[in-house]
Parts: C-alpha cells; structure tokens; sequence
C-alpha cells in the first residue's frame, strides 16, 4: 500500500481527500500545520507529499524547501487555491513536481497522485536476476549515462542528483534521442494530464536539467529549437 501524507490545515478538505483517497487504497498521514509536515517527512519513508501552500508555522514553499535538502526523490504535489502562472512556477522552482489547482475535481487528483506514483522504486528483483535487470534498463548518450534500473545518473562519470520530474523528463529525451519535441509532447508525457499551454513549466525544467547536466558552454546535450520545442543531441 502506497504511503501518502497530506500536509493542510483545513479540516474539511483533509476530511474530503483522506476519506477518498483511503477509498483508492492508499494509506494517509496528515499534518495541520508546515512545520510538522517536515518533520513527519524526515522520520517516515512517504511515496507522496501533498502540500498546500498557505498553512500555519511554515508555508509551502518553505515546506517543499526543506524536505528537498535531505529527499530529492519523494514527489510533492502542490494542491493549493494559489492559481496563477507565477505560483505555480513558484511552486515547480521550490522543488515540486506537480500543481494543482483548488478547487478541484477529485478524480484528477487521483489522476496526478497516480501520475507521480507510477515512477515508485519501491521492490526490487531478486537476487539472481539483478544483474540482467539493471543492464537492461540503461542508458547512454554521449557521456551521459541513466541506470532506470537503479535510477543513477552520471555525466563524465560524475553523478547527477535529480528530482522525480526532472529525472522523468532526462528519460523522455533519452528515449527520444535527436528528435525536435514540443512542449505539449513534453507535457503529456512527463506530467501526464494536461496543463494550461500558457504556462512555461518545460521550459522550468528543461533549464533545470541543463544547469545540472550543461556544466560546460561546449558540451551542451540539451538545445532549443526556436519555435519548435527542444532536442537532445550530441556536441
């Protein structure tokens, strides 16, 4: 059973969203105010965070912060009533992968819920077939190297620390190798539910990933095709 906490401090949506989501068969913690919502994410091992922005103690984005210095890998949906394109992208920046608007239709809160989840790494293969599975499941591009079995990054032999939506959007480029890709591809592939085309959420990560992955002017893997979208290629 999938392990989700929900950081808010209103009641009746805790209620609301506890009670349905227990219904789809995960298990819920919640936390009232910022401050314990940390505290309850360092101590315990969450698949998911939901996170409101505007709670007592600690806001969200302080929130989000705090539990990306120490877990770059648990997913964090925002679910707040903060609307516009500049929180959002707030939001993104501070380290979540996700944001979604109140109010709110619960069947796509379960949509995104199950969007982040599917790239858990919980389980593991035995013993025996470890090996075979872990070679499968890489990737090289240049001197960039994705493990999808361990989900290890390097680049010149230097490991990348990436977040769940960067290291799924790093995988999308990955599988599509030299080929010019839209923003609306990006965003049905990575965030997986539709987002207002208005918002510049890839253009957020994709420099995301190039200030992680493009330390030097001359070895850049990421490129703009102006009017187009972005492609992975080689140097």
């Amino acid at each position: 059973m999938k392990k989700i906490i929900l950081i808010e401090d209103e009641t009746s949506v805790v209620s609301f969203i506890k009670k349905g989501l227990q219904e789809n068969g995960y298990e819920v913690s919640v936390a009232f105010d910022g401050r314990t919502g940390v505290q309850l994410v360092h101590s315990n091992d969450f698949d998911l965070v939901i996170l409101d922005i505007m709670l007592p103690e600690m806001n969200g984005l302080d929130v989000c912060k705090e539990i990306r210095k120490t877990n770059q890998h648990v997913p964090i949906l925002f679910l707040t009533a903060l609307g516009t394109s500049e929180n959002i992208v707030l939001g993104l920046e501070s380290g979540g992968d996700d944001y979604l608007v109140k109010p709110f239709k619960f069947i796509e809160l379960v949509a995104r819920v199950k969007s982040l989840l599917r790239r858990s790494t919980n389980g593991s293969a035995p013993e025996t077939e470890e090996q075979d599975a872990c070679q499968e499941h890489i990737y090289q591009f240049s001197d960039l190297i994705l493990n999808d079995y361990t989900k290890k990054v390097t680049r010149n032999g230097e490991e990348i620390s990436l977040t769940s939506t960067e290291y799924k959007l790093l995988l999308y480029f990955l599988n599509n190798p030299e080929k010019v890709i839209s923003r609306a591809e990006i965003l049905d592939a990575v965030w997986g539910v539709n987002y207002e085309l208005g918002t510049n959420v890839v253009d957020v990560y994709v420099n995301y990933l190039r200030k992680k992955l493009d330390h030097q002017e001359d070895n850049k893997l990421i490129h703009t095709v102006i009017g187009m979208g972005y492609v992975l290629k080689k140097p």
